[in-house]
């Protein structure tokens, strides 16, 4: 349910009606707009006597939310959300018409490699660095990260570029380790991990969400609304592709989530064309087309050396193919925004 403000409401007469609001045993969240003061009721409003909270003298209008994500929804908070990532000078800021795409290999291998790709990256234009240091693979033989080791090699680039780290997490119980990570990416297979997205929920870092294989927007926003429901809006949507019949590509690229999604929620969503596609040669216009389509962002990954890659050469960049693909969507991103 959500409750909107009159103009003109003193700061008394909106604590007030939050303090009887929150008697009522329903969580209250308060978005004040340039325009509108939207009040938020998550939890058992059929409590709440709509007639009642309608006619008071305060309220404009009041209005129950029909889909099953609350916190998540674009009526329940009307402005983008705008996550900043990082800290100090380094931070960086996605969504609300902030644009950043984030680059780095598939997974963390040596310093020497994380390091080297972090500075080319950066000064292509990447304002984050991804790397996988714990790796989900369909076969239980193939490489599946250098784990915690994997972990000090990004902080070790980090150090080295001032680049915020992303890297994916696989179990609650490696929250201990995710610590002075700066963005903690959740993966397709984990999406709905509800365990480990309420864990989350109370975590003090930044999420990024990326979207289940074959997961419908309602499921994929519901699982955000896991994290926001235990406390943490910190969240980043990812879009990087649905699970079809077809073998062309690896996944089918849905690019119309992202205005859909721009409808219906104000968390930011960014796109993820490498694991979408599983090309490298498609990498490029499906970067552009996100762009254009209005994602607050990109995820691409990025690799000194494809062919020996031990995770996802065949859809992984060279660092100067990647420089290419960051200029063509910054020049369209200056063009859209």
């Amino acid at each position: 349910m959500i409750a909107v403000l009159k103009d003109g409401v003193s700061d008394v007469q909106k604590k007030n009606l939050v303090n009887w609001l929150k008697k009522q045993g329903v969580d209250v969240h308060l978005s004040e707009g340039q325009f509108q003061t939207i009040i938020g009721l998550v939890g058992d409003t059929s409590k709440i006597d709509i007639d009642l909270l309608g006619g008071l003298e305060i309220i404009e209008s009041v209005t129950r939310i029909s889909e099953p994500f609350k916190c998540a929804n674009r009526r329940f908070h009307p402005a983008d959300t705008v996550v900043t990532v990082g800290e100090g000078s380094g931070a960086v800021k996605i969504g609300g018409g902030n644009f950043a795409i984030i680059a780095g290999p598939c997974s963390v291998e040596s310093e020497e490699q994380i390091v080297g790709i972090a500075k080319a990256v950066k000064s292509s234009g990447a304002r984050l660095l991804r790397g996988g240091a714990f790796k989900p693979r369909t076969s239980p033989y193939d490489f599946q990260g250098l784990r915690g080791e994997g972990l000090e090699l990004l902080r070790i680039a980090r150090r080295e570029t001032g680049l915020p780290i992303v890297t994916e997490i696989m179990s609650a119980a490696h929250l201990d380790m995710f610590a002075d990570v700066d963005l903690i990416q959740v993966g397709a297979r984990n999406m709905q991990n509800f365990e480990l997205l309420k864990e989350l929920g109370h975590a003090d870092k930044p999420i990024l969400l990326k979207r289940g294989l074959a997961s419908t927007l309602k499921e994929w926003l519901m699982s955000a609304e896991y994290i926001m429901a235990g406390g943490n809006e910190r969240i980043i949507l990812c879009e990087r592709g649905i699970r079809s019949y077809d073998s062309y590509t690896r996944n089918v690229l849905d690019l119309s989530a992202v205005p859909m999604i721009r409808e219906l929620s104000h968390l930011p969503i960014i796109v993820d064309p490498s694991h979408a596609t599983g090309k490298s040669r498609l990498v490029k216009p499906m970067s552009m087309a996100a762009t254009a389509a209005g994602a607050d962002g990109l995820i691409i990954e990025v690799h000194n050396d494809p062919e020996h890659a031990l995770c996802d050469g065949a859809q992984s960049l060279t660092p100067a193919q990647f420089e290419e693909v960051a200029s063509k969507v910054y020049s369209i991103r200056n063009l859209i925004a």
